[in-house]
């Protein structure tokens, strides 16, 4: 079989209060991952601003944008001028009142190829995106690029299981998550350990239940909450690629920017899915259950 490999890069950044500054460092990320060959770009999440859910504050609804608007336009012109596709992830302004954490697909030739609506939304203490965004009604889509169809999903959603499934149902050669996670200060050293260990095991589970590679893009630094400075979140980094066993084909450093490049092997997650047919043996029959939200009484 012949392989059919495609560049791939992840651009992962601390954020500065400034909106202007942090979208520069993410265009400079942009453009050395094309100069190292990177055929396909993913960008962490929100990264044109900090992580502005800590506090629940009607001013930051100034933040959003509608899509198109001016960061997908300066994206689809970068993605045009490198040749590249780019995933950028967007505060987007859908109508007054009306927000979604959003998703962006650039293809090669600068054009808006698709977007997706984080569908799983978080309400927990330091992540109130239940005040920002309302839950994605796009569906799980994949999106057709240049580079092959793309699974985009968002942060929160890499919990779920049925989301990485749905979009490897409906064709997705790559699952890709920009995400902002981080700790709290007040979490001991064997905590933070089991909250990033957990994170990166339930995305490479996801590469193996499906066959297919998992690009997961993280914020780093510390972004101080805005009501109480001496708190906030300090987030982990380690943004990583793992291929379709799950096994770590590159990762970044947890406290520190980086470009971070690897090499996908499309081809070989048919070989894979050859020897591991989970999409054969699946009972399909017998799944009506998970359409509930729980079995209660069972």
């Amino acid at each position: 079989m012949t392989k059919r490999i495609l560049p791939a890069a992840l651009v992962q950044h601390s954020c500065s209060a400034d909106p202007d500054d942090n979208l520069a460092r993410s265009v400079a990320g942009i453009r050395e991952a094309a100069a190292g060959g990177a055929r396909l770009v993913l960008l962490q999440e929100l990264h044109r601003s900090r992580y502005f859910c800590q506090q629940e504050d009607p001013a930051l609804f100034d933040l959003a944008e509608p899509i198109p608007g001016p960061t997908a336009a300066l994206l689809g012109d970068l993605a045009r001028e490198l040749g590249v596709v780019i995933v950028g992830s967007l505060f987007e302004r859908r109508a007054p009142g009306l927000y979604h954490n959003t998703a962006v697909v650039l293809d090669s030739d600068g054009r808006l190829a698709g977007r997706y609506r984080k569908m799983h939304i978080p309400d927990d203490p330091g992540y109130y995106e239940k005040f920002y965004f309302t839950p994605g009604d796009l569906g799980f889509q994949p999106v057709d690029t240049a580079v092959g169809r793309l699974g985009v999903l968002v942060c929160w959603d890499q919990w779920f299981p049925e989301a990485a499934r749905l979009m490897a149902l409906a064709g997705a050669e790559v699952l890709l998550y920009p995400t902002a996670i981080g700790w709290s200060r007040e979490d001991d050293a064997g905590e933070q350990a089991r909250q990033r260990d957990a994170w990166i095991t339930v995305q490479r589970a996801h590469g193996v239940a499906n066959g297919i590679p998992v690009l997961a893009c993280n914020r780093v630094g510390f972004e101080p909450d805005p009501a109480n400075p001496d708190h906030g979140a300090l987030f982990w980094g380690s943004s990583f690629v793992a291929g379709p066993q799950g096994e770590i084909l590159a990762q970044a450093p947890g406290d520190a920017d980086c470009v971070l490049h690897a090499a996908l092997d499309l081809e070989r997650s048919e070989q894979v899915r050859r020897i591991w047919p989970y999409l054969r043996d699946r009972r399909v029959d017998h799944y009506q259950d998970l359409l509930r939200l729980y079995r209660d009484g069972v």
